[in-house]
């Protein structure tokens, strides 16, 4: 009997309907952070130097996604044993209210590293709640979907996460506008965090209409539901198996995709290149808005060519095409930017041995050898560099365009003698690159929007082809009994190790070798290895039987 004929009062536009906005909502509340790490850098980690604060606020962002593959096995456990209706109601609760208290605490300045610590619980909170959403989310539709519309039906699921991000962007975009960027520094940026508990009503209110997915209730029914979900899942290597071949060959390259594309894209834009917050919220929520519709198209067109060669074809074209598409980004976003790194490109001349990475987690290292001096503030600046070795013990040189300009040696400098002369260097320095055509930050007026809303359309196009269909591609590949806990653990450990630390890893790549596209060979990488593992070894599963 098919899934379709049990399912009488429940329609499939409510099975969608009813998983997808819950889903929505809690990728809201996931985003809410990441659009607004700056805000969190200054107001959570101002106890640092800069450089070490954004790295932490992008660890932070990333702490939540560390334990999304422990969410995946606690409530993927649970959406085998108890259900997925009444598992992600309980995921959504916990995502909810954990979202609600990161706009009611107190500054880093209020209760010192009390601040940061209460932070990173609540995206703990958070991330272990989305673990055990996304799962049961898609097995649920998946389970409720007529034959030969798996792929159309879960792919409403996958434009949940650009939803969540759009609407993110827009709530944070509505505030700064109506209140101004002074007020939204100071307090603004609270009110997106605040206003997500009365999406969390909503989200929780349509749920609770739902029925359970008939897939799982008839196995109930017939006792043959799962009895140790994560033993049958990971002990045993035919299922082990699959579950390697799902994250090697198809999730890390779709995550790396997905968070290069809609993620990195606009840290990129906001951060090295130095757009203004509110247009860089604007030309993003613009290109998502365009590409949304084609998570839909690649899920049906999954339906009739297969799941495969869609998700590796997008994996191997990012990995072909980053580099281009992130250079003519910023040819288009700061035209100053990229006609001074070509006219008057800058090297840090230094002795290699007196240049540390720039980060400091406990925020007591001073970084006052003239290197580190030197590095700091390009990378303060937004400023690309080469590095050029000089002989031991030599002070370190910026040179720009030909022009030499030495750094200055703080060891042994009192502290308020040091402060006040690399602000004068600082200050010296900046006026060396503005003459030779570095901007301080990107003129508004000179971004080309066309051609950047073009740009960031290419990528999102790229990560609807790989996460379209990648729903349906995870629920074909495991048993019923056992297939909340399965797809979970590959989803999660993709989308939340190899996708959610790819700001953190490719800013830090950027910070330590001053090269600004240097982070994009991390995902380039990364899907290059699952085209060619996915190619090799992962099945087709197109309209196998889910039921058994």
């Amino acid at each position: 009997m098919s899934a379709t004929t049990e399912t009488p009062r429940q329609s499939h536009a409510m099975v969608i309907g009813g998983a997808s906005v819950g889903t929505i909502f809690e990728w809201y509340d996931f985003y809410l952070y990441g659009s607004l790490a700056g805000f969190i850098t200054k107001h959570f980690f101002s106890g640092v130097n800069e450089t070490t604060g954004y790295i932490f606020a992008l660890l932070a962002f990333a702490a939540g996604f560390a334990v999304r593959p422990l969410g995946a096995l606690v409530f993927g456990r649970l959406g085998d044993l108890w259900g997925r209706k009444n598992t992600f109601l309980v995921t959504m609760l916990l995502m909810g209210l954990s979202t609600f208290v990161v706009g009611l605490l107190p500054s880093y300045e209020a209760i010192g590293v009390a601040a940061p610590v209460l932070l990173i619980v609540m995206r703990l909170v958070q991330g272990m709640a989305l673990g055990g959403e996304y799962g049961g989310a898609a097995t649920y539709v998946a389970e409720h979907a007529p034959p030969g519309k798996r792929g159309l039906y879960t792919s409403f699921i996958q434009t949940t996460a650009t939803l969540g991000l759009f609407l993110s962007l827009i709530v944070i975009l509505l505030v700064r506008t109506n209140i101004g960027e002074d007020a939204f520094g100071a307090w603004g940026w609270r009110v997106p965090f605040l206003a997500s508990i009365l999406l969390l009503g909503v989200s929780l209110w349509i749920r609770l209409r739902l029925h359970e997915s008939p897939v799982f209730q008839r196995m109930i029914d017939e006792g043959k539901g799962a009895t140790a979900p994560l033993t049958e899942s990971f002990a045993r290597w035919p299922n082990l198996k699959l579950v390697l071949l799902a994250l090697v060959g198809l999730t890390a390259g779709q995550a790396v995709v997905w968070y290069t594309g809609q993620f990195y894209a606009l840290f990129f834009l906001e951060k090295m290149l130095k757009v203004d917050g509110a247009l860089t919220n604007t030309l993003v929520a613009i290109a998502l808005l365009l590409g949304t519709p084609f998570f839909i198209l690649f899920g049906w067109l999954s339906d009739r060519i297969g799941r495969k060669p869609i998700i590796l074809a997008g994996c191997l074209i990012a990995a072909l095409t980053f580099f281009p598409l992130f250079r003519t980004l910023t040819v288009a976003a700061n035209p100053a930017l990229a006609a001074a790194t070509v006219s008057a490109p800058v090297t840090v001349i230094a002795d290699p041995a007196a240049c540390a990475f720039q980060f400091d987690p406990v925020g007591k290292t001073a970084f006052r050898s003239s290197c580190d001096i030197a590095k700091s503030a390009l990378a303060s600046a937004g400023v690309s560099y080469a590095n050029r070795p000089a002989l031991p013990g030599a002070t370190a040189v910026v040179d720009i365009g030909g022009t030499s300009f030495p750094a200055f040696e703080g060891a042994g400098m009192a502290t308020k003698a040091f402060t006040a002369e690399q602000t004068a260097w600082r200050k010296a320095l900046g006026a060396k690159l503005h003459a030779a055509g570095y901007p301080e930050k990107a003129d508004s007026a000179r971004v080309d929007k066309p051609k950047v809303v073009a740009v960031l359309f290419a990528l999102i196009l790229l990560v609807t082809m790989v996460y379209g269909p990648i729903a349906a591609a995870l629920v074909e590949m495991f048993p019923a009994r056992i297939r909340y806990t399965s797809m979970s653990l590959p989803y999660h450990i993709g989308n939340g190790w190899f996708g959610g630390f790819l700001p953190t890893t490719a800013f830090a790549m950027v910070a330590a070798t001053g090269d600004i596209y240097y982070g994009l060979w991390y995902p380039v990488v990364v899907a290059a290895v699952t085209a060619v593992v996915g190619l090799l070894f992962v099945r087709e599963m197109k309209g196998a039987d889910i039921e058994g």
